[in-house]
């Protein structure tokens, strides 16, 4: 037990060394990840505008500040639950023979990964408070004020399952590798589902308003009974109170807890079922 303990605490700190190598480069290129916001809530602003009650309207249940608040919470959940390059750098060890290193050592290879991932995101909210802090105070006017201690405490809980989940459907697809040699169609296909279902694209309650019987019956299955919800839309609508009921949160949360040891029970065995066929030889 202790020496696991000592073993991803030294993988832990050898992957924040690893992130800052390279500081200016990750602080400019996270920078420049909050310029799609501002094109979010020009375009929404246009929206409300072109209306006939102006930025006073409401659009399922939105108005323009909600809107702009929903976005930049979204872009938080998001921050927490993107994973990028965890698949395709999966599948390239696969490939690749690299993943020899997590077979002959004593280490588990989605522990290791999830511990990267953890460093990951600790280094890149360390750098993003500024950039965050700054896109905050100028929205400061469109934000909600503070919800009570149990909301804010569901918040934070659904960041790490959007954080959780994230990680776990990411690594998933890159295990299908020990099946198919190439997954980036597979990436592709989940990466424009996840941007439509997630609510990283609009609030889900707009695909919900859909007028089409058939159409709106397919994207509640979706929405209701998928993960990517968890990923962008959960975390906002908690703390913007569109679950208004504590027993809502709670049942919401419940449901993203089921999908985090649906997806963890998944995941290992893929890797155990993907390593009876994987064969590596030479090196």
């Amino acid at each position: 037990m202790w020496r696991k303990v000592r073993v991803y605490s030294t993988i832990f700190r050898i992957c924040v060394e690893e992130r800052l190598v390279y500081r200016a480069d990750f602080m400019l290129s996270t920078l420049f990840r909050f310029l799609p916001i501002v094109t979010q809530i020009l375009v929404w602003g246009a929206i409300f505008a072109a209306g006939t009650a102006g930025a006073e309207q409401e659009i399922v249940g939105y108005s323009y500040g909600d809107m702009v608040s929903y976005f930049l919470l979204a872009m938080v959940a998001r921050a927490f639950s993107s994973m990028p390059g965890l698949a395709s750098g999966i599948a390239g060890d696969v490939r690749d023979g690299n993943i020899k290193k997590y077979i002959t050592q004593p280490i588990d290879m989605l522990g290791y990964l999830l511990w990267h991932r953890i460093a990951h995101k600790l280094v890149y909210y360390a750098i993003a408070t500024i950039p965050f802090a700054i896109v905050f105070y100028f929205c400061r006017d469109f934000l909600p004020g503070w919800p009570d201690a149990w909301r804010m405490g569901a918040f934070c809980l659904s960041l790490i399952m959007a954080f959780l989940i994230g990680f776990l459907l990411e690594s998933l697809i890159g295990l299908i590798s020990f099946w198919f040699l190439e997954v980036s169609s597979l990436l592709f296909i989940y990466m424009m589902i996840n941007y439509f279902l997630s609510g990283h694209m609009i609030p889900l309650e707009v695909l919900r308003s859909v007028d089409n019987p058939i159409a709106s019956a397919v994207l509640t299955v979706g929405i209701d009974y998928m993960p990517f919800k968890f990923l962008a839309y959960t975390p906002a609508a908690i703390f913007l109170e569109k679950l208004p009921t504590q027993a809502a949160v709670v049942r919401e949360l419940s449901i993203g807890l089921g999908w985090v040891v649906g997806l963890f029970v998944a995941n290992r065995i893929a890797f155990r079922q993907g390593l009876k066929r994987y064969g590596a030889y030479g090196g």
